[in-house]
């Protein structure tokens, strides 16, 4: 006989961990079902290792301008990836563990570690991961997925007699590479490109177009590019691989071969960066009459319902936003609407995020290049970080700020900062575009010296018209 259960949560990422107790601490017989590790893509692959290791590449970037600010240090800097690894592993150990005892502990919550597929609409069988033996029959009334993404690998002639890398294995090497070429020029791209040039691998991106970034005004992504060049990060651009192939018969390093005339490529290691797809190709999902699109992903309307009654996808899966302040968002959402009587809706989700290059990328609401696209009438206004007295001061001024504004309204309609800390400052911009409050408020607003922020009332001081 299946175990009944009130709900069931499948996956335990930053949206699936707090919806589970709060659906447990609200009455709710909870079961949670966790294939791998707890604490989903962000603790183990995502976020928290690479910001770790965001961390140790600035420590070792300041170290190296050190003169710069008056600073002597003898000898070469140099970076211990062992050591950054170590460091990375222990960070996520403790988080990891942290949501493991969360939900073990939790008064109506019952954790099953293994793999769960869909038998029927409101019934699951849990497997174990490795031998694929049945471990539980459970069912459920409610059921969220909560399953995530994975990175894509591209189909290329020989790949299957190399050995690349993802964002997941790389966050495993002990030993720095010699020579690391990345596929793709997107966020986790770049982030990896500069993180592992600053503790001294050569590395070189392959972009398949003419620039980086290309959901980003191009005017920030050619600034992010020159801020990676004179770091040393090597760009190819119109460079998309046709063949891959060892180096060496122990298998050890890829030669990347393109078409027509363009030279081969030699790499000690090969990252492909190139894109994720839903975790939801082994759920089966069609046992439960649960609609997918092409790429895999699970639609939802705005209170992240799915086409079957009494099924919620929240988190990467449902192509609503692929970033942990998203996915815990859809937990708020669900939440609020479950049991607060609320009437939240993903659609009027205002998408913000960072790309969390040195400096960082931050970006709320729209680009420049959307609102020339939406025909509105609208204000703009930019301002260089070198007008930025605490980035002088921290000797970082590369980047600037935009913001664009309705017309009619006045109220923001998307602002970009690239700067150091911007990925702070960016909040002043999200506050007030959440309020849903005209530009003036924030304008008006005394903000404390010397910080970033407070160049953003000066910078709202110059609005004209976008021509």
């Amino acid at each position: 006989m299946p175990e009944h259960f009130d709900a069931i949560v499948i996956g335990t990422g930053q949206g699936g961990s707090p919806l589970a107790v709060r659906l447990a601490n609200n009455g709710r017989k909870t079961a949670v079902i966790e294939r791998e590790k707890f604490g989903g893509t962000c603790v183990n692959v995502g976020c928290t290792p690479t910001k770790a290791y965001v961390a140790s590449a600035r420590a070792a970037h300041v170290a190296r301008r050190a003169a710069d600010y008056g600073v002597r240090v003898a000898g070469e800097v140099t970076v211990d990836l062992a050591q950054v690894k170590a460091r990375k592993d222990k960070i996520i150990g403790q988080s990891r563990d942290g949501v493991e005892r969360w939900l073990r502990t939790t008064d109506n919550v019952t954790v099953f570690k293994g793999h769960a597929r869909f038998t029927g609409p409101h019934a699951l069988s849990v497997t174990h991961p490795d031998s694929g033996n049945v471990l539980a029959e459970l069912q459920a009334e409610e059921i969220f997925i909560n399953t995530g993404t994975r990175a894509v690998i591209p189909r290329l002639d020989g790949i299957e007699r190399i050995r690349y890398h993802t964002n997941s294995t790389l966050l495993d090497l002990t030993e720095l590479p010699k020579h690391l070429v990345i596929v793709g020029a997107s966020y986790i791209a770049l982030e990896f490109a500069q993180v592992f040039r600053r503790f001294g691998s050569r590395v070189t991106m392959l972009v398949r177009g003419a620039r980086v970034l290309t959901r980003e005004d191009e005017d920030f992504a050619r600034n992010v590019q020159q801020v990676l060049a004179r770091e040393g990060v090597e760009f190819r651009f119109g460079a998309e691989p046709s063949r891959v192939e060892p180096l060496r018969e122990n298998g050890e390093g890829v030669r990347i071969l393109f078409g027509g005339d363009a030279a081969p490529l030699d790499a000690s290691h090969l990252l492909f960066a190139t894109g994720r797809r839903p975790n939801t190709d082994d759920l089966c999902l069609d046992a439960a009459g649960i609609a997918v699109d092409q790429h895999g992903t699970i639609p939802v309307d705005g209170q992240l319902r799915t086409n079957v009654p009494g099924i919620w996808a929240i988190g990467d899966v449902n192509g609503r936003g692929a970033f942990t302040h998203t996915s815990y968002d859809d937990f708020q959402i669900v939440s609020a609407n479950l049991f607060d009587g609320g009437k939240r809706s993903v659609d009027d989700r205002i998408i913000a995020y960072a790309v969390f290059v040195d400096p960082p990328l931050a970006r709320v609401g729209m680009s420049e290049s959307e609102v020339r696209k939406s025909g509105r009438d609208a204000l703009i206004a930019t301002m260089p970080m070198t007008r930025v007295g605490r980035a002088r001061e921290k000797g970082e001024t590369d980047g600037f700020m935009k913001v664009l504004v309705d017309g009619q309204s006045k109220q923001i309609l998307g602002a970009t900062i690239l700067g150091v800390d911007g990925d702070e400052a960016i909040h002043t911009f999200i506050d007030i575009m959440t309020a849903r409050a005209p530009y003036t408020t924030l304008q008006f607003a005394m903000h404390i010296h010397p910080t970033i922020s407070e160049l953003v009332p000066t910078l709202l001081d110059g609005l004209g018209p976008l021509k």
